[in-house]
């Protein structure tokens, strides 16, 4: 049984959120949080698989709430639940070893995927926020030798930063799995990379740098 726990300051998100993943049965939801430090607390107490934590919370904020978590018991994989999809944000919870970003827009259609990600230490981020590292990522590579992806490979590696195996990124795509392997492969040639993550870091470290020259 999978342990999830949720933070948010809104009874009716929690609710929300609480019923989609109780659609599962081989999950428990095991507590629930109303600020951050409720939500520290209680994280610590309970060490979940997954902490489902809303960016901005009354006493302490998600991102610090992150920390916290991440510092004391590392296992546990955190989930950022917002409305807002700045790339600011998106940087300072990079930073904070958050490994999932999920738009409170998004949560119905995407939760379930994201926490599925998650549990098996993969990172998810929805589609528009992907788009928006990448475009980072391609627009601020000043001294750095020219890169570009195809839209395949554009679509491969949003798929793998939304917690996809090979298997499923084959079956959206409509290829097999060693086409999608030799695709990987190609991504990593070309971008010096091991991961969707490291993608995503990456595109996210370059922006700081280009962004103070």
């Amino acid at each position: 049984m999978k342990q999830i726990l949720i933070a948010d300051d809104h009874e009716v998100v929690r609710s929300g959120l609480r019923a989609i993943l109780e659609t599962r049965a081989d999950w428990i939801v095991g507590g629930e949080a109303i600020d951050g430090r409720d939500a520290v607390a209680l994280a610590l107490k309970l060490k979940p698989d997954v902490a489902i934590v809303d960016y901005s919370m009354p006493v302490m904020n998600g991102l610090e709430v992150s920390r916290r978590i991440r510092l004391h018991h590392r296992q546990t994989e955190v989930l950022i639940l917002t409305m807002h999809e700045g790339e600011e944000i998106l940087t300072e919870v990079l930073m904070a070893g958050v490994r999932g970003f999920l738009l409170k827009s998004d949560a119905r259609s995407h939760l379930i995927a994201a926490v599925e990600a998650l549990l098996d230490h993969r990172p998810y981020f929805t589609g528009v926020l992907l788009e928006k590292l990448l475009h980072a990522y391609l627009l601020n590579k000043k001294s750095k030798p020219e890169i570009l992806l195809s839209s395949r490979e554009q679509s491969i590696v949003q798929l793998i930063a939304e917690g996809h195996t090979n298997k499923s990124v084959g079956a959206v795509l409509n290829l097999s799995v060693k086409t999608v392997e030799t695709y990987q492969a190609h991504l990593k040639e070309k971008l010096a990379l091991r991961s969707g993550r490291e993608l995503i870091q990456l595109a996210i470290q370059w922006k700081i740098n280009d962004g103070a020259a």
